[in-house]
């Protein structure tokens, strides 16, 4: 990575599916250390611009860079990927262990046999994400906040300068949305490490977000927290009334359309 280069940069990016366009003229620039949320409604392309971000797709218009080298083909090892919580099949024949080692050395196509330094990294990640009671035990028989933490250590395996979360809070109790948000946040800080989190509640990592960028029917917002999360904003975006009410110190959108996705709804919205 150059010095000084931002860990993402979109310029004048476009993408269409089929006769529609997601979003176009997207500029977005992610500095180092930086957490961005990605806000809006199911279909507004959140899961496809992650994986324009990945080499999963392509763009209609614009570039994208990572790290400074611009984006070529999936694959980029300085790129972590943490996806929803999907529970796995209780017959799925993994220990929790081998989840994480898929992340160390499942990159490196056709040799099977673990280099050395593996386990011990294996070990490590384990550890930072407090997963040492549950490793050794089959996959399928852990919790959702376990085996989420385990996903974890799989996606910080290669220490990622951009990690990429996607709905990473599905179907997790509070305890759980606070542990993998505290790992993320902690990779962040130790690393420097910048960080795009699509989300469809803001409040679980509200304290820890710089910027939203808000995708609403082919049209975008960026900004902080304050700037984009008001109803001025909002319904300019959607083009309809949206208001932004305070509970307590949770913020709730009301009257967006399509814009309170429920916690047990798979969003994937974009594959559709």
């Amino acid at each position: 990575m150059s010095s000084g280069a931002p860990a993402l940069q979109i310029t004048d990016a476009s993408l269409r599916r089929g006769d529609r366009e997601l979003w176009a003229g997207l500029d977005l620039t992610v500095s180092p250390g930086e957490l961005i949320a990605v806000l809006g409604p199911s279909g507004s392309g959140k899961t496809t611009l992650l994986r324009a971000i990945l080499g999963l797709e392509s763009l209609s218009g614009g570039t994208i860079s990572v790290l400074g080298e611009p984006v070529r083909g999936a694959g980029n090892r300085r790129v972590g990927y943490l996806p929803q919580s999907r529970p796995l099949p209780p017959d799925t024949a993994l220990r929790g262990r081998d989840l994480v080692t898929l992340g160390v050395s499942g990159h490196r196509f056709g040799l099977p046999f673990p280099r050395r330094g593996d386990s011990a990294r294996v070990d490590e990640l384990i550890a930072a994400v407090d997963a040492q009671d549950f490793a050794d035990r089959p996959v399928g028989e852990l919790s959702g906040g376990e085996q989420q933490r385990l996903r974890a250590g799989q996606a910080l395996a290669d220490d990622p300068g951009l990690l990429l979360c996607d709905e990473p809070l599905t179907s997790l109790d509070l305890a759980n949305q606070q542990a993998v948000i505290g790992l993320i946040d902690r990779h962040r800080r130790e690393k420097n490490a910048a960080v795009l989190l699509v989300t469809h509640d803001i409040n679980p990592v509200l304290s820890k977000v710089d910027r939203i960028l808000y995708l609403a029917g082919g049209r975008f917002t960026l900004g902080t927290p304050e700037e984009v999360l008001n109803s001025r904003v909002l319904t300019d975006l959607y083009g309809a009334p949206v208001f932004v009410l305070r509970a307590g110190d949770r913020l709730v959108v009301v009257g967006a359309p399509d814009a309170e996705e429920s916690h047990h709804h798979h969003h994937d919205e974009d594959h559709a």
